[in-house]
């Protein structure tokens, strides 16, 4: 055992003396992943131009990666289980390179769809790896909290820094370096990997759960599909209702079979537990607000106020910087002294301040005094969430089962993405459209009126994002009971495995 300074817990003797490193490589590995979620965002108009995109058809540049990403997590956990953490990493990282720089070379929107789809496939196996080997390699409380710091701050602000990334590629490079910007970052990682991470042989005789796979994968895939489709076609059509409808039975389906198979893709001891159920829920819950409040935030900026794609991308740094704050110098040093709702509920109220702040806009607000302060409430609420959900969710989880307790979580948030960004703009959209059908009175004030009408959709929506932050935080306070990480104690710290 490592000395230790007085007060401190002392490392534990068996820790990889190259896990700092090995954090990194990780935490380099998960930004990409995130900020793909939004770094096309901005791009999207050029990509139209240039491939000669159908309005109708755009869409899929964003919906092929969600798709491939949520409705793949759980099998790409269970693969990482069976062969092995860092083999996945590492086949992840190099997929998702290749298919991003199929992307950028695109000739055509199917060839983009493809390997934006293909991006989403190698994501749902690089996401899970990445999250278990970091719950695996860090299992004393106190470097837990710094490393999930780490990871809870790129987490929570990559999707934020995705605008920033993106505008300023588009502007003064080209849309396609939004793809091909992931090719040396993926290479620097896979070599890191290589040279400082460890993970652990397959099991003897494991084998993956077929037909468990078919029905989770199949059912996520039409669920996200529905939500998808909410945003353009309207809750009530048949090829939303359709794909929910068969979502929900499919996942009936697997949740009666994964309690009768030997070998489940998803052990249900796993979301049983009452304290890793309220996390999955809770990050559900706050991704479904904060995706709405980027949608919203990213138009207001653009089309209201006028900004460029670079200064829209940079109106969103306080919040990046407020969650990195929020994450490593608050959540991170907090999160071995105390319970984690202790930091999730105050986060969240935090969070749906900041929101109701945004509710007050109008279409001559200024960003300095009504739209910043709002963004870094948002941001310190958020940086006190992620660490604790990441964390707690992870905590205590047999080896065997890190991979897919980690994409559990990450399918929540894709499946939150997914709701927040069809729910929130269906009720913006309807909100604005009878705001303006009950103000245009005078032709010669329809922009003024029509500018109005955005505004307004986007503060009732906002107000119903606020209101899904603190049923997050209340679910937060009901069902994550756990205690204090112990001093010293590791998190049930597993034996160690032979590498792979």
């Amino acid at each position: 055992m490592n000395a230790a300074r007085p007060g401190e817990a002392a490392t534990p003797a068996n820790a990889d003396p190259r896990r700092w490193w090995g954090l990194v490589i990780i935490a380099l590995a998960q930004l990409m992943v995130v900020l793909d979620a939004t770094i096309v965002n901005i791009a999207l108009p050029s990509a139209q131009r240039d491939l000669g995109m159908s309005d109708g058809d755009r869409q899929w540049v964003i919906t092929a990666y969600t798709l491939a990403f949520g409705g793949l997590l759980l099998l790409g956990g269970r693969i990482t289980d069976l062969v092995g953490r860092r083999r996945t990493f590492v086949l992840g990282l190099v997929g998702f390179a290749a298919a991003s720089a199929l992307g950028g070379a695109a000739t055509g929107p199917g060839m983009l769809f493809g390997a934006r789809a293909l991006q989403g496939a190698f994501a749902a196996v690089l996401a899970p790896s990445a999250l278990s080997l970091l719950s695996t390699t860090f299992t004393d409380p106190r470097e837990r909290g710094k490393a999930f710091g780490v990871y809870g701050a790129l987490a929570g602000s990559g999707s934020a820094t995705g605008f920033i990334v993106g505008g300023l590629l588009t502007e003064y490079l080209s849309w396609r370096w939004c793809l091909y910007v992931n090719v040396p970052i993926a290479i620097i990682a896979v070599v890191g990997a290589l040279t400082l991470l460890h993970g652990r042989a397959a099991p003897a005789g494991a084998r993956l759960d077929v037909p468990g796979a078919l029905l989770g994968c199949g059912g996520l895939v039409f669920l996200v599909y529905g939500f998808g489709e909410a945003e353009s076609r309207g809750w009530t059509d048949a090829f939303v209702l359709g794909p929910f409808a068969a979502g929900v039975t499919l996942l009936a389906v697997f949740v009666w079979w994964q309690s009768r198979v030997p070998r489940p893709l998803l052990p249900l001891h796993i979301v049983r537990d009452r304290t890793r159920a309220g996390c999955f829920l809770t990050m559900m819950l706050a991704v479904v607000s904060m995706f709405g409040l980027f949608l919203f935030m990213t138009y207001y900026l653009q089309a209201v106020l006028g900004y460029s794609p670079v200064r829209a991308g940079l109106a969103f740094l306080p919040l990046t910087a407020s969650i990195v704050t929020g994450s490593t110098q608050i959540s991170a040093r907090l999160l071995h002294r105390v319970p984690p709702r202790l930091l999730l509920a105050p986060g969240m109220v935090l969070a749906a301040s900041g929101m109701l702040l945004l509710t007050r806009m109008t279409v001559d607000s200024s960003y300095a005094t009504e739209v910043l302060p709002a963004l870094i409430l948002v941001g310190l609420g958020m940086g006190l969430t992620y660490i604790p959900v990441f964390s707690t969710a992870t905590a205590g989880v047999a080896p065997q089962d890190a991979g897919v307790t980690s994409a559990t979580l990450s399918t929540s948030q894709q499946v939150g993405a997914s709701i927040g960004t069809a729910l929130l703009n269906t009720i913006a959209t309807t909100s604005g459209a009878a705001y303006v059908t009950a103000h245009l009175n005078d032709p010669a004030q329809q922009a003024r009126v029509m500018r109005e009408g955005l505004v307004h959709g986007y503060t009732v929506a906002l107000w119903w994002a606020a209101g899904i932050m603190l049923l997050a935080g209340l679910v937060a306070s009901l069902m994550v009971t756990a205690g204090a990480p112990e001093h010293g104690a590791p998190a049930r710290e597993p034996a160690p495995e032979p590498v792979a």
